[in-house]
């Protein structure tokens, strides 16, 4: 998995831009520069992956990481 994220930025940084359908939110969301959410098939939320990642109402449905862990 570390060397196919790692291809995937190899990409990004040679100016491609890359559409990642990903189940490992966390290690998406730590190298992309926006993202999705989807439920459903329906977008819920969209920001800086930065700003998901940060957000505790996003940490605590899909990273496991919220208040009550």
């Amino acid at each position: 998995m570390d060397e196919i994220f790692s291809n995937i930025l190899d990409v990004r940084d040679a100016g491609m831009a890359v559409l990642m359908v990903e189940q490992n939110a966390q290690q998406a969301l730590q190298r992309a520069h926006r993202a999705y959410i989807l439920e459903t098939g329906n977008v819920v939320k969209e920001a800086k992956a930065s700003d998901l990642l940060n957000d505790p109402a996003v940490r605590e449905a899909y990273l496991g990481t919220g208040a009550h862990s």
